[in-house]
Parts: C-alpha cells; structure tokens; sequence
C-alpha cells in the first residue's frame, strides 16, 4: 500500500527568524512526537535587510547568511529566497549583495535550495546564472484565476496562487495532477478577501525596497489593527489544519505557505503550534520556547 503524502509545509522568516528557528528546530527533531504525523517542515523562507530584489515584505533580518545556510543544512530544510520585487530592471541585476547571496545558496550539499521569484527578467537571469535553484511563482503576482495558473511557467517548481483561489473547490478539482503537485496554498493570509489594492500594495514595497518613497495606506476594515491570526481565521480564504488534513490532501495537493515574516517570533510560534502540534503537547512547546534564555520572543 502507498504511504498517505504528508503536507509540506514552507515557513516563514529565514532571516529574520533564525534565533528562534535555532530552538525550535532541534526541539522538532528531538520531539517528534509532539508534532503532527501527517505533515512536515519543508522549507523556511525570507530575505535579509537591504536586499534589493526582496518583495513582499520589507526584509529586517541580520543574520550572517552563512549561519542561516548552515541551519537549513543541518536539519534537512530547504532555504528559500525571498526575491519577489516586482520593479527591477536590467541594472538591478548586477547587484552584489543579492549575487553574493545566490552564489552561497546555490552551492551543492544539502537539500535544494529555491527562489521565490515575482519577476520574469529576473527569474530568467538567476535560471542562467544559478542553475541549481528550483523556482517559485510568488504569490505577489496575485494570481486570481485559473487560466493564469495553468499558464505559469514550466521554469516554476511551484505556483502560490491568490489566497481567494483556496476554496474554488470545483476548479481545484479538476486541476491535472501535475498542477496540484505544483500549487502551493497560502494558508493564514489576513488581507481583506474583497481586496482590490494587493497588487498595489505589493508594489509599494518593492519601491521601499529600491529605497523610493512608497506611500501606501490600506484602506481595508481593520487594517489599523495590523495582523491578527483570530481574523484570519474568520477570512474567506484561510486554510485550516483540519482543512490540510481532510480536504486539501485527499484532493491531491500537499503544498502550504505561512505567512508571518513581519509578525514576530511570538506570532510564528503561535502558527507552528496551531500548524504542527498535536495539542495535548502545545503546552511543552510553548514552555520550551518561552523559558529559553535565549530567545526574546516579544
């Protein structure tokens, strides 16, 4: 008999977390029977501070990139670079920090590593340049219907579609196999499901992050409370654990986003914990966590 496929799940905050990352991952391998059985940690991705191709989110982790590589490394994980500006041009391409970047995580040893890419100049000079990456649709694209998902690029390993694709049942069913195995869903996203401005406000940040002035001011409903994970789980599109486990599996897809690079290590705890946890163990994870003198998770 077949073994069931387990969900892949791909994190967030590669940088930007990587001293949380640096608890959690050891607790994971030395507990897994704290954890669910029918999903597992594929990859973690992000871009650190002052990355010109970033997108998305405004990069804000520090951390020594050969350190983070290393992390992945040790515990099977494949790194992701968060590369998904939408603006760049050809100049922008030489830059030597993002070259720098590549050059070390496309090294061989260790799972592959990949790029979350929203550009097509870009994507076709890290494809000549890089070859050893895998490649992802960034879901910055806003990819709202089905035709523009059939039509993505062979290049791409995987396609993270609008969050409003999760529940189109009826087209997601007749999805050929090979597209399921390559959409990956964004599960906990807390934009406003009638959204009419995400791809202007993905661009926004991609002009911060080329260092212009980008004002942008979500006028969705309760966008002044900023993030909150009980919301998104009241929006349209989220997808929840049980969601991953009996519906979203036995149809055939076993990708799923986190979002949370910009939410803190507090919040991120709180998606591995409703994501990965078998609940009657919440509560070692959270004290394993909580009284690591390391780690300042507020």
């Amino acid at each position: 008999m077949t073994e069931p496929k387990r969900a892949q799940l791909h994190l967030p905050g590669l940088f930007e977390f990587y001293e949380f990352y640096r608890v959690f991952l050891p607790l994971y391998r030395a507990h897994r029977e704290y954890f669910y059985d029918w999903c597992e940690i594929a990859s973690i991705y992000g871009a650190p501070e002052g990355c010109i191709w970033g997108g998305g989110r405004v990069g804000c982790g520090k951390q020594d990139p050969r350190a983070v590589l290393a992390l992945t490394q040790e515990y099977g994980l494949s790194a992701r670079l968060t590369f998904s500006n939408s603006l760049l041009t050809e100049a922008h391409l030489s830059d030597p920090a993002c070259n720098a970047l590549c050059r070390l995580f496309s090294e061989p040893g260790g799972p592959q590593n990949g790029v979350i890419v929203h550009s097509d100049l870009l994507l076709d000079y890290l494809r000549t340049a890089y070859p050893r990456f895998y490649f992802v649709s960034s879901t910055t694209k806003v990819l709202t219907g089905f035709p523009q998902l059939r039509l993505e690029r062979e290049a791409f390993r995987f396609v993270v579609p609008d969050f409003r694709l999760n529940r189109a049942f009826e087209q997601l069913r007749t999805l050929p196999q090979s597209l399921k195995d390559k959409t990956e869903f964004l599960c906990n996203e807390c934009c406003w499901f009638g959204c009419k401005d995400r791809k202007a406000c993905y661009e926004a940040v991609s002009r911060k992050t080329l260092g212009e002035d980008a004002p942008h001011r979500c006028i969705a409903p309760g966008a002044a409370d900023g993030y909150r994970f009980s919301r998104a789980m009241e929006n349209l599109g989220f997808i929840s654990a049980q969601d991953i486990r009996t519906v979203y599996l036995p149809m055939g897809f076993t990708n799923f986003k986190l979002e949370g690079r910009g939410l803190g290590s507090a919040i991120l705890l709180e998606f591995l914990l409703y994501y990965l946890t078998k609940p009657e163990h919440q509560l070692h994870v959270r004290e394993a966590i909580y009284l690591d003198a390391m780690l300042d998770l507020f």
